[in-house]
């Protein structure tokens, strides 16, 4: 609505938008009718100055030629009657000259006016059309949003009952349900949403429910795949939770958390996941897929929609850290092998030194033996003193035979032995 001032009474009054647009048009109209009066009535007047001014300069200038004639034929008058006379005729054939150029002046101007008057009315009608255009332009754009807004409200009341149709069915089955059997329905629809894809996609995956229930506690499904040389790829525990409507007391995903990452740990199972349709209100559960790692490592919570996904999405990162468990695996067994060596020479050492020890007691006594009883046996005992010398350098060699001399000029042998202290120190 637009509100109006009346400029005699000063009153105010409200339009709509189509009576605003409709006096706005008629002003216009108005105005621009009296704009091209106005200018036609200018152009006449410009057009009767200039003629009347033509006539004045014309008037003046004859009189002043007439008054110096005069004078002429005055003082002539008596000596040249012929020379004026043929002076007259001239004058009159200028004097018909100026009319005939008024005349031109006249039609000129006519013409000028004309072809202003036929610019301006051009320029009204082009005016005038372009109005009538935009008036076309805006009531083929009113009539197309309208239907365009009738169209998108008949389909969003279309929706919005079908959706109510199908809460309505939900809640109607639900109240049909006892709470056990409402678990084990969503349990039932997560294995067989699993068996739909388990010969296409999960051909040696494991997944069947938990009847493990020694430790008191059990979860719903467990899920584990290994590759072709035994290596574990994924394993997950998994815990389907659901409630009837009609519920009193309503349980929140929180509170099962705890219980499901004690029996993901008990049965050594990688992620935990929770199928949950609790708190069917909660806009943070209803986002689909909820990381709550914080509260526990490599927890989420899901609605049944997003059970496969889940699935997929943590078996594809899996499979793309296969490659490096597998190495991880060979280096294992690699820094046993290692750890086996070092122990064995570990052994010789000991062994080899105790040995040493032995020997060098029983040449001692030997030796003192022989220097008793035998002196013609000196050359023996340097013999023996020299095997004795040689016995302890061979010692000091072993003494000195350490992992860095052994791995000197292998590089590979170097980077094991290296690694392995990084993991003991660590």
């Amino acid at each position: 609505m637009n509100e109006i001032i009346c400029p005699n009474c000063k009153k105010a009054f409200k339009v709509d938008e189509a009576g605003f647009a409709d006096i706005l048009k008629q002003v216009r109209d108005h105005q621009f009718e009296e704009e091209i009066l106005n200018r036609l009535a200018l152009a006449e007047k410009e057009k009767e100055s200039a003629v009347k001014l033509a006539e004045a300069n014309v008037r003046n200038s004859l009189q002043e030629q007439l008054s110096k004639k005069d004078q002429e034929l005055a003082k002539l008058k008596a000596e040249k009657e012929v020379e004026l006379s043929q002076k007259l005729s001239q004058k009159e054939n200028e004097l018909l000259q100026l009319k005939a150029k008024i005349e031109n002046a006249e039609v000129e101007k006519k013409l000028a006016v004309t072809e202003a008057t036929k610019k301006i009315e051009k320029e009204r009608d082009e005016l005038a059309n372009a109005i009538q255009l935009k008036e076309t332009e805006k009531e083929l754009l009113k009539k197309s949003l309208t239907e365009k807004y009738l169209a998108d409200l008949k389909e969003k009341d279309a929706i919005i009952k079908h959706k109510d149709e199908e809460i309505a069915l939900r809640k109607d089955m639900k109240l049909k349900l006892s709470t056990k059997m409402i678990g084990e329905t969503l349990e039932q629809h997560c294995e067989t949403e699993f068996n739909k894809l388990r010969a296409t996609a999960f051909q040696k995956a494991y997944f069947e429910k938990d009847n493990d229930s020694k430790s008191g506690s059990k979860g719903d499904f467990i899920y584990r795949e290994n590759d072709d040389a035994g290596n574990e790829i994924i394993s997950i525990m998994f815990e389907m939770k659901n409630e009837g409507d009609e519920t009193t007391t309503k349980k929140r995903n929180e509170d099962f958390l705890r219980e499901l990452d004690r029996d993901r740990t008990e049965k050594k199972c990688e992620y935990a996941v929770l199928v949950s349709l609790l708190e069917a209100d909660s806009e943070y559960y209803n986002t689909g897929i909820v990381d709550v790692s914080h509260k526990y490592p490599k927890m989420y919570v899901v609605r049944p929609q997003f059970f496969i996904p889940i699935i997929t999405l943590l078996r594809n990162a899996a499979m793309n850290s296969i490659q490096y468990k597998a190495e991880l695996a060979l280096v294992r067994s690699q820094n046993i092998d290692i750890t086996n060596f070092e122990e064995k020479m570990n052994k010789f050492k000991e062994g080899f030194s105790r040995n040493y020890e032995l020997a060098s007691r029983k040449f001692k006594d030997a030796i003192n033996g022989i220097d008793k009883t035998i002196k013609e046996l000196e050359k023996t005992k340097e013999a023996l003193l020299s095997s004795e010398n040689n016995l302890r350098l061979a010692n000091e060699k072993t003494e000195d035979l350490t992992i860095k001399k052994l791995t000197h000029g292998n590089p590979t042998m170097k980077a094991k032995f290296d690694e392995l202290n990084k993991q003991q120190n660590g």
